[in-house]
């Protein structure tokens, strides 16, 4: 890995993170992204960027942290979409989508009511059990990419502080329980 493939390694962009850092009175710093601004992602999703030690070398750790429930409900929604999927097989995923894409709102009316109880059912039945992972990109365009899920309430300044100082320190641990949620009805 070098620094001219990987500006993330460069030791004058580590020097300006360290200098960011210093300003805010932390080790690290938010990464301002299209993510970070969403009101319904700010408690479970966050983006930062901090400086450490990587294989002997000083890095920008660029990390993506989010609650394990934010991850789990994504895997839950994900299932229960393939398994409509095959119950309707001419729905189209919004995220596939295109100009071509001829609008059919009864059937995805129809869908969307599917997805919703196979997600209760999903839930109810505890079929998905997820732990606390993390995975590290090296081939990361900038730095090193952290992906970091956590089972936390939220992800606030607190949480972010232990994680990096535990990444720094060498301290930190996966918890491997696995883990299932339900969905709070707004009763």
């Amino acid at each position: 890995m070098s620094y001219k493939t990987n500006p993330g390694l460069d030791p004058k962009e580590i020097a300006l993170l360290k200098q960011e850092c210093k300003e805010a009175g932390k080790k690290f710093v938010y990464f301002e992204d299209e993510l970070n601004d969403e009101p319904d992602n700010v408690e479970e999703f966050v983006h930062v960027q901090f400086v450490g030690e990587y294989k002997g070398q000083e890095a920008i750790f660029d990390a993506v942290i989010y609650s394990l429930r934010l991850h789990f409900n994504s895997v839950v929604y994900e299932t229960a979409e393939r398994k409509a999927m095959k119950s309707f097989p001419l729905y189209v995923p919004l995220e596939n989508r295109d100009e071509t894409y001829t609008p059919n709102e009864e059937m995805d009316e129809e869908v969307e009511l599917f997805i919703t109880e196979l997600i209760e059912e999903i839930e109810e039945n505890e079929e998905i059990k997820l732990a606390e992972h993390l995975e590290i990109d090296e081939d990361f365009e900038f730095g090193i990419g952290l992906e970091v899920c956590l089972n936390v309430e939220e992800v606030n300044d607190k949480v972010v502080t232990k994680f990096v100082d535990d990444y720094l320190s060498g301290n930190f641990k996966l918890d491997p329980t696995l883990y299932s949620f339900k969905t709070e009805s707004e009763d």
